[in-house]
């Protein structure tokens, strides 16, 4: 019995001190890395991952939007919009958009809950078109087909990236952790329960449509978070950004890195933008890598990257169960 809590308690113990290890690489990798286009992408996939996170926190609910990064638009249109026409500082219009893409997320997401399965997902593409059309049609406010330009910078006179680096590797972890703690808290379990048969949840007094639509809040505030953080960084929009396209990306970053575990959407956007780098001088060939990675991941892990140190321990205890019979015999 002592063995056994001993045990635990080492592995709790483990955990942290394995994930603080992880993010003090993590902070100290701008020393070696000093190519500002290096942090660039660094940059990109911290916002990336809050993207594809906040995604995935809709779908433990059992809805699969197909317009989240249409909501990520609407953080970053409102942001540059509050910023350049009415003259707010970003460190305002950032939390300010995201309160907003959450509102008009909960919005939506009220009449939106009463669908299910393929109803959803493509009533959340409509809107999502619709989303992007509108911001076509915004003439000079948003900066229509042409783009917005002259967004006031987050922070203004730096040229270098590594303080955008830090801040948004800050706002990566912050997002990251109030997720988990939204996942694995009781309301996380009844968006669990939700998924597995709505029926029974209803059944058992959870209610049904409430907890959807805070799901859809709590995604959309995240990813608005993300755009509105973006706007200010790349001080140019495009609405290419935000697109259909752009929402398929968070979905294979979520369903390559593993779509049942929450550090799943974490691996597979690493995985998605980064090793495509290693392939830039042959940009023609990269969407045929990405489609290799995904073709293997689909094929030899159905569960995502995040299974494969469970797949090498279980053929290792194969392996080894193998010969001690063997042996035996």
């Amino acid at each position: 019995m002592n063995r056994r809590l001993s045990t635990r308690g080492r592995r709790e113990l483990t955990k942290p001190a394995v994930y603080a290890g992880l993010v003090v690489i993590v902070a100290l990798l701008p020393l070696f890395f000093g190519s500002p286009y290096i942090q660039h992408m660094l940059i990109l996939t911290f916002i990336y991952i809050i993207a594809a996170v906040s995604f995935r926190t809709i779908v433990i609910s059992g809805q699969f939007p197909l317009a989240h990064a249409a909501f990520m638009g609407i953080g970053a249109y409102l942001a540059a919009m509050a910023s350049k026409w009415l003259g707010l500082s970003p460190w305002i219009t950032i939390p300010l958009s995201a309160l907003v893409t959450a509102g008009i997320g909960m919005l939506i997401g009220y009449p939106f809950s009463r669908l299910r399965a393929l109803y959803y997902a493509m009533g959340s593409l409509f809107f999502g078109i619709g989303v992007i059309q509108i911001i076509y049609a915004g003439g000079s406010w948003t900066g229509g087909y042409s783009g917005l330009t002259g967004i006031p910078a987050l922070l203004p006179g730096t040229i270098s990236k590594i303080p955008y680096y830090y801040f948004f590797l800050g706002l990566a972890l912050v997002s990251i952790i109030a997720l988990y703690r939204i996942e694995f808290s009781r309301i996380g379990t009844n968006l669990k329960a939700i998924a597995q048969s709505h029926v029974v949840a209803s059944s058992v007094g959870i209610n049904e449509s409430g907890y959807r639509i805070l799901a859809v809040g709590v995604g959309c505030f995240f990813v608005g978070l993300a755009g509105a953080g973006y706007t200010h960084y790349n001080m140019v929009l495009s609405c290419s950004s935000f697109n259909f396209m752009a929402t398929l990306w968070l979905v294979m970053y979520v369903l390559i890195g593993g779509i049942n575990s929450f550090a799943g959407p974490i691996i597979g956007t690493i995985i998605l933008i980064i090793i495509p780098e290693f392939f830039r001088d042959l940009k023609m060939f990269s969407p045929f890598v990405t489609a290799a990675i995904l073709g293997i991941v689909v094929y030899l892990m159905p569960q995502g990257l995040v299974s494969l140190p469970q797949m090498v321990r279980s053929r290792l205890t194969e392996r080894r169960n193998t010969k001690k019979v063997s042996h035996a015999s």
